[in-house]
């Protein structure tokens, strides 16, 4: 899935662009596909995060984030209070009380660090699960822009090494996915449908 990324190869597109130049031969020079090219590119960066769609994806990633990092500053402080006030009874405690209770504290922090990790992995799969999902609804409309300009490749921009600012469609995929998906919020329903069909 991932692999999107690097390039985009419609191959069943590429024949359905092929029959249609062949249909249009005699009036190539002339036609619309004039100055149609066999390869096009995209800014998948850019792609992801000026589209509504990734805009929303971004936007709650990082309002997660927030909401998680303040969680986390109220737990270290806590936990440093209840750190001190144990510090504070040491001297009225037997030794072998004291080291229970300092084991018990540890292990009760060692174990809220891993739950508040696992939410940190939560929120990064988050972020990963949206731009897969964003791949995945993306492609057709990627492969239907790509057919309209006669090609039969898309290539991530950052993968090409020199090409001409004429090929990428970068900003022509934003405002057609856009129109298609606006934030992706109902792409999300569809999901959550279908999995609960299952």
């Amino acid at each position: 899935m991932k692999g999107f990324w690097l390039s985009i190869v419609f191959a069943g597109w590429a024949g359905l662009t092929c029959a249609q130049q062949a249909e249009t031969g005699a009036q190539a020079q002339s036609g619309p596909l004039r100055n149609a090219t066999s390869v096009l590119t995209v800014d998948v960066d850019r792609l992801f995060s000026q589209s509504d769609f990734g805009l929303r994806v971004i936007e709650d990633y990082t309002s997660q984030g927030e909401a998680l990092a303040a969680e986390n500053r109220r737990i270290a402080d806590a936990l440093r209070v209840e750190e001190l006030a144990l510090a504070e009874q040491r001297p009225d405690m037997a030794i072998e009380v004291f080291l229970s209770e300092a084991e018990a504290f540890d292990e009760k922090a060692q174990a809220i660090r891993r739950a508040q990790d696992a939410k940190e992995r939560e929120l990064e799969t988050l972020l990963s699960e949206g731009r897969d999902r964003f791949l995945e609804v993306t492609r057709p409309i990627l492969g239907e822009l790509m057919v309209e300009r006669g090609a039969f490749t898309i290539l991530d921009r950052r993968s090409v090494l020199l090409s001409l600012g004429s090929i990428d469609v970068t900003d022509a995929a934003i405002e057609r996915i856009n129109l298609a998906l606006g934030d992706g919020s109902a792409t999300l329903s569809e999901t959550d449908d279908a999995e609960d069909a299952e």
